[in-house]
């Protein structure tokens, strides 16, 4: 599967990492390109009127390291001059895609008029694309729901209202606003989408492994695949979907060990972004667990690592457990 162009910016591979609040951040992001190797990866969602009220947590997620480039900023807000204000901060912060968050069904985005409640208001969904098209010098991106409720497949009639306006790329989640992540993704929707625009279209939606990224390609029709919730704590998924659609043979999987190292130096990456290390512990106390996920005794020590402080008590519980695991397979092996 070749590259593409979100307008003039290459992307060297079909597959994109999704933005996902308090999870892809720039440490994440860094292991995710350096093991997963995506053509494209999205920071944490930037609220408009947080970068209008010069909140410095919101500013932190402006952070960029050449390392992972290409790389977009994802922005959300309901208001069309306060969603100007915040594109023209983030182009400036020097990334290089623009993506607009009319997706995103969490109560309290949707309560301001943000995110999927856009879905709902075509005209001012439209009007914002517009004016932040015209406002920077960067393509600009779109991704929705496919609607609100099942009551009405809106995407199609938006994407090329959005497309009309100057996007550059539109993103599908094939799954309604109203179900957030409950059933399955729609697959058919991607594909009734596609023939609704000739900008880059992205599928997204229940791609959990190399065949899923296959397929959702072969079925939908869509220029490139996005994963998110299988690739936290795993940029391996990653790494396995990038070389089946690169056509390239596939690599063993990481080893316990190799898991371990990876979760220690994203706990690091974490400490050095944050500048404070309780804080960069409890902020990854649910994600440094889903590294072991699937090990022998691994529900047990989640537990344990759910209650850490320090880095020194996690690399300590991860390499016990990790002695511990190889001492079983040696005497497993020896039978």
């Amino acid at each position: 599967m070749s590259a593409f162009n979100i307008g003039p910016v290459p992307i060297e591979n079909r597959l994109i990492l999704a933005p996902m609040e308090d999870v892809s951040n720039l440490p994440m992001r860094t292991i995710a390109k350096r093991i997963g190797g995506p053509g494209l990866m999205f920071t944490e969602f930037v609220s408009a009127m947080a970068i209008h009220y010069n909140a410095k947590k919101t500013y932190k997620k402006l952070a960029i390291a050449d390392a992972e480039r290409p790389l977009g900023i994802q922005i959300f807000g309901g208001d069309a001059e306060t969603m100007v204000e915040t594109a023209k901060v983030c182009a400036d912060a020097g990334c290089d895609v623009l993506d607009i968050n009319m997706g995103c069904w969490v109560p309290k985005v949707v309560k301001t008029g943000s995110g999927a409640a856009l879905l709902k208001d075509a005209d001012l969904a439209t009007e914002i694309v517009s004016k932040v098209v015209r406002a920077v010098p960067i393509p600009v991106t779109v991704k929705v729901r496919a609607g609100w409720d099942y009551s009405l497949f809106a995407a199609p009639n938006l994407a090329r209202r959005f497309q009309d306006a100057g996007a550059q790329m539109i993103t599908l989640h094939a799954r309604f606003a109203k179900q957030g992540f409950d059933g399955q993704a729609d697959w058919d929707l991607i594909r009734a989408m596609r023939e609704s625009v000739t900008v880059p279209l992205v599928g997204n939606g229940d791609v959990k492994t190399p065949d899923d990224a296959e397929r959702m390609l072969r079925e939908t029709g869509c220029d490139a695949v996005m994963v998110g919730r299988a690739a936290i704590s795993n940029p391996w998924a990653l790494r396995d979907i990038r070389l089946r659609l690169s056509g390239e043979p596939p690599l063993p999987p990481p080893t316990l060990t190799d898991r371990i190292a990876t979760a220690l130096e994203h706990l690091r990456l974490m400490i050095e972004y944050e500048g404070d290390e309780l804080k960069a512990v409890r902020h990854l106390r649910g994600q440094i667990p889903m590294y072991i996920k699937g090990e022998p005794g691994a529900a047990e020590v989640r537990g344990h690592l759910t209650r850490c402080s320090s880095y020194g008590e996690m690399a300590s519980i991860l390499n016990d457990f990790a002695g511990r695991s190889n001492k079983v397979r040696e005497t497993l092996a020896s039978r």
